[in-house]
């Protein structure tokens, strides 16, 4: 079974999708759409949407879905009985953003790179008291942004007793890290040390913070064939904390127009006994697009911005020029395939991320650290150039006032490896309706 990604109340083994969506019972309805609902989706939103393929899509469509229009959309009579749609339509987004703390909510974040995770909270009620971060460019950021103690240090070096008790939420985006495995249940002190999700654990214990989160990547769930999240949970437990088990949210149900994938921990401590409280934030009413994020409209006022970016040189600019709208190296012809690919051109594999332009219509790929390198193309969908510093911002749902600092690799590895800020905002919700109902 594959791992779960939650939307809304719904616990979704998405890898297992569309074997089961043909069994699904279908409701005869008259979809009533909230205004922000899309009446038609395209292909790749739906396999977005399912968490399939395309291509698994396209060959199970003709019994999937009876009706298309002339553009091959898909109407949403014909996907409101599946569950990941059916959240959509009866989520309670609207009701969730008008949470607001009953008190001042305190945050520490480790970690906290260039605020994505810092803004979202921040939004939602939580007030960082200390922003740490290793990354000199990185903490000049933050303190450009944010009025608050942001220490450029190593967290090692860090003492955080003097915030015991004063601590709501203790948050931090720990790098992935094998354990020694020495023995079974070592515990934090022998299992972990060494390690920046010690230091994370360090922090927690002598903070004593009511609510901890940790954020990392998917793949931190196979890691060590799951023996690296086995100990963290354990260390989580040791310290005093009920752990929500580790959850995979999708960027693109948090209105961030990105395939953008992030494993959270949430530990609640174990006194406060109000576990059952917690629930992760209902997704939004539709998916957000590219179109949303660099032109007018509802995500932003305005069209993006210029701002500095990379270039491609001349040759690599003339082969892509012939990739369309969506597109990747397989939609050249086979003669600038070769060319373009090399050796890679006869090796299997999809390699959909080369030679990549993105789509009007479609949210973005993970954003990476560089968008220029040829593993990783992020090319805009019209001109034939890689996306700017701050078109890479306005995907990561950053607001166009929030200035990087550092040289322009630096502004773009910030961003690549920032949390999404509308992301973190829903998140941050549900942290602060947890901490609403404590009653201390």
């Amino acid at each position: 079974m594959s791992n779960p990604i939650i939307i809304g109340n719904a616990t979704l083994y998405l890898g297992d999708c569309l074997e089961i969506l043909p069994t699904l019972e279908r409701e005869t309805l008259t979809v009533s759409l909230n205004k922000n609902f899309r009446e038609y989706y395209s292909e790749n939103n739906v396999a977005d949407i399912l968490g399939v393929s395309k291509r698994n899509l396209q060959s199970r469509r003709d019994d999937l879905f009876a009706q298309k229009n002339k553009k091959n959309l898909i109407h949403i009579s014909e996907l409101s009985h599946y569950p990941m749609f059916k959240n959509m339509m009866q989520s309670n987004w609207d009701r969730e953003l008008k949470t607001k703390p009953k008190k001042k909510y305190k945050l520490i974040e480790l970690f906290a790179g260039a605020g994505g995770l810092a803004l979202g909270f921040k939004k939602a009620g939580l007030n960082s008291i200390l922003l740490n971060d290793f990354d000199k460019d990185c903490c000049e950021t933050l303190k450009t942004n944010l009025d608050t103690n942001v220490v450029h240090d190593y967290v090692e070096n860090l003492d955080f007793k003097e915030y015991e008790g004063q601590v709501d939420v203790l948050s931090g985006g720990f790098p992935c890290q094998a354990f020694s495995y020495a023995g079974k249940k070592l515990g934090f002190k022998k299992d972990t040390r060494g390690t920046l999700f010690y230091e994370f654990a360090r922090a927690v214990k002598e903070t004593n913070p009511k609510v901890i989160v940790g954020e990392n990547v998917r793949g931190l769930l196979s890691h060590e064939k799951g023996k690296t999240v086995e100990v963290m949970k354990n260390v989580i437990d040791e310290l005093g904390y009920d752990l929500i088990e580790p959850t995979v949210l999708k960027a693109i149900f948090y209105q961030v127009p990105q395939k953008r994938e992030r494993l959270f921990f949430v530990g609640i401590r174990k006194d406060l006994k109000v576990k059952d409280k917690f629930k992760f934030p209902d997704p939004y009413y539709r998916i957000m697009t590219l179109k949303d994020a660099l032109k007018k409209g509802s995500l932003y006022p305005k069209n993006v911005p210029k701002s500095v970016g990379s270039d491609y040189p001349q040759r690599k600019k003339e082969i892509l020029s012939h990739v369309p709208q969506g597109g990747y190296w397989r939609d050249l012809p086979d003669h600038l395939q070769r060319e373009y690919m090399r050796g890679s051109y006869f090796l299997g594999g999809g390699k959909t991320g080369m030679a990549r332009r993105l789509s009007w219509d479609d949210p973005s790929l993970t954003l990476t650290c560089a968008p220029a390198q040829k593993q990783t193309e992020r090319c805009h969908p019209e001109e034939t150039r890689p996306l700017t510093t701050r078109e890479y911002a306005r995907i990561q749902t950053f607001p166009d006032d929030w200035k990087f600092e550092g040289s322009m690799s630096s502004q773009y590895k910030q961003i690549g490896n920032a949390v999404p800020v509308n992301m973190a905002f829903a998140l941050g919700r549900s942290i602060v309706r947890l901490l609403n109902h404590i009653r201390r």
